[in-house]
């Protein structure tokens, strides 16, 4: 998870237990998360054989206990095996050696021992009376053996379908003697911020434990990963809580709870869950094929703001600024270029980059997808023919300083010779101008030596003086900013700088 006051705070919901311990270790965790595509379709299974219940009838009883009786058999509990690194035990003679001996304490000191065996708890629910079982990827990533115990007590192996990390789903299957109670999801869309949820788990290895509150807020981003769209609940969930399901008043589920927010390790009322209509796909693609298959076309893109959009002559331009194409990909192909501005995708407004993200990762392989972009000052669309993501791009360590030679917008500048790219580590694709020194003020902030400046405006730029007349061109316009787009570390992007001469 990307750095952020929040996420320090942020806490996985599955609990690990030591069997040489009587108490649950606490630990910090964190979340990954959100994803896309397909359908159910034809591998959705009929919903269980219990009746929904209506919401009228927690108005007239005002209780959740029809609700629970029909939902909680298709709950489980998930256990998981681990095993600890090493431990290093207690030389001879060191003080404390009988109290070592004794109790297995591990010391700093002394010869490696083989690690203890641990069982991690979290929650899940089956969909499917074969029995598949949905939980979170978190609560079985790394685990030597997975065990469901259903709610009468009977336990059985669970072998592993498929994960996927990027929304923190993963999908088992267990081999019952008859049929399972199972649930189906709801449509989370259609849930209203302020409706009541029932939340249903193993809190702290306890078991079948009903909780109750309302959706707080939709749409979290809490930075686990690009396709953050969690849903907010306030009923409360804890460690162990992690893969159980979200209900609504009519019995489906409409969230995977996943984390929650807390500066103790307990519950403070901030839980997250996975929207139903998020994990549906994935967890369709996860029962079909094992793995999940993306959308991608081929663009690095980062925010518009404030500063961004002034300087490309748009004050209240919303979208997803375009800073770098994959060559040869489904973008280069539809000769999409860095300084675009993506203002749409499939007719629907981008608001942020997720809205990017979401909508192109959703997107069947194969397939196309209309963007609309902001260009110049002139708004057009265009059809691309959706890839397959790959693999992560390999990132280039950032280089150090170099001697200056001239300097404008505040920055000492540097031409970029075969003497300074062999320097940085640079290819002979990378071309521009090197920023040897930030100086201080607003740019500083910014920019930062090793950066190399390609282009100045939608302009490719080769040596200071080149960016020097640029300044000097948006200052005869009036511009209070100069977008530039920076090479660093192997990405590029765009930043806004404020014209001012050092």
């Amino acid at each position: 998870m990307r750095n952020s006051p929040f996420a320090s705070r942020l806490r996985r919901t599955t609990a690990p237990v030591q069997r040489t311990a009587v108490a649950v270790r606490r630990t910090t965790a964190l979340v990954l998360c959100a994803g896309m595509l397909a359908s159910f379709g034809a591998a959705t299974v009929p919903p269980a054989a219990t009746a929904a219940v209506p919401p009228a009838l927690l108005e007239q009883h005002g209780s959740f206990a029809d609700l629970v009786e029909a939902v909680m058999p298709a709950v489980v509990n998930v256990s998981t095996v681990r095993k600890a690194g090493p431990e290093v035990a207690a030389p001879s003679g060191a003080p404390y050696e009988e109290f070592f001996r004794r109790f297995g304490a591990p010391t700093p000191h002394g010869p490696e021992m083989p690690g203890r065996e641990g069982v991690a708890q979290g929650s899940g629910f089956v969909i499917d009376p074969s029995g598949y079982v949905v939980t979170n990827n978190h609560v079985i990533d790394g685990a030597g053996g997975i065990e469901i115990t259903l709610s009468d007590g009977t336990t059985l192996p669970a072998k592993l379908i498929g994960t996927d990390p990027k929304t923190d789903v993963a999908l088992l299957k267990v081999e019952p003697e008859k049929p399972l109670p199972h649930v189906e999801f709801a449509d989370s869309d259609a849930t209203r911020v302020g409706d009541v949820v029932v939340a249903i788990g193993n809190p702290f290895g306890l078991g079948g434990t009903v909780t109750a509150g309302i959706l707080s807020a939709r749409s979290r981003d809490i930075n686990a990963g690009p396709y953050d769209d969690f849903l907010q609940i306030d009923a409360a969930i804890n460690r162990g809580n992690s893969g159980g399901p979200t209900f609504d008043m009519s019995g489906k589920v409409v969230g995977i709870n996943t984390a929650i927010f807390s500066p103790s390790g307990g519950s403070v009322g901030i839980g997250f869950a996975i929207p139903a209509n998020l994990a549906m796909p994935v967890i369709a693609q996860l029962r079909e094929t094992g793995s999940v298959e993306r959308g991608w076309i081929g663009v690095q893109i980062q925010p518009v703001t404030p500063e961004i959009a002034e300087s490309l002559g748009a004050g209240d331009l919303e979208g997803a600024l375009v800073a770098d194409v994959v060559d040869d990909g489904p973008a280069d192909r539809a000769d999409l270029q860095p300084g675009d501005v993506i203002v749409s995708v499939a007719g629907k407004p981008v608001k942020d980059l997720r809205d990017v993200t979401r909508a192109v990762a959703a997107t069947k392989p194969g397939g196309t997808v209309e963007l609309g972009l902001y260009r110049q000052g002139e708004t057009e669309t265009v059809d691309l023919a959706v890839g397959t993501m790959p693999g992560d791009p390999v990132k280039v360590a950032s280089a150090g300083e170099a001697p200056s030679d001239k300097a404008a917008l505040g920055l000492q500048l540097s031409a970029l010779d075969e003497q300074m790219r062999q320097r940085l580590g640079l290819g002979e694709d990378v071309s521009g101008v090197v920023v040897v020194g930030a100086g201080e003020g607003a740019n500083a902030e910014k920019v930062r030596p090793g950066d190399v400046i390609t282009s100045v405006g939608r302009d490719p730029v080769s040596s200071p003086a080149e960016v020097a007349a640029k300044v000097e061109e948006a200052e005869k316009a009036g511009r209070k900013s100069l977008l530039v787009r920076l090479h660093r570390g192997g990405t590029e992007q765009f930043v806004a700088l404020e014209i001012t001469r050092a």
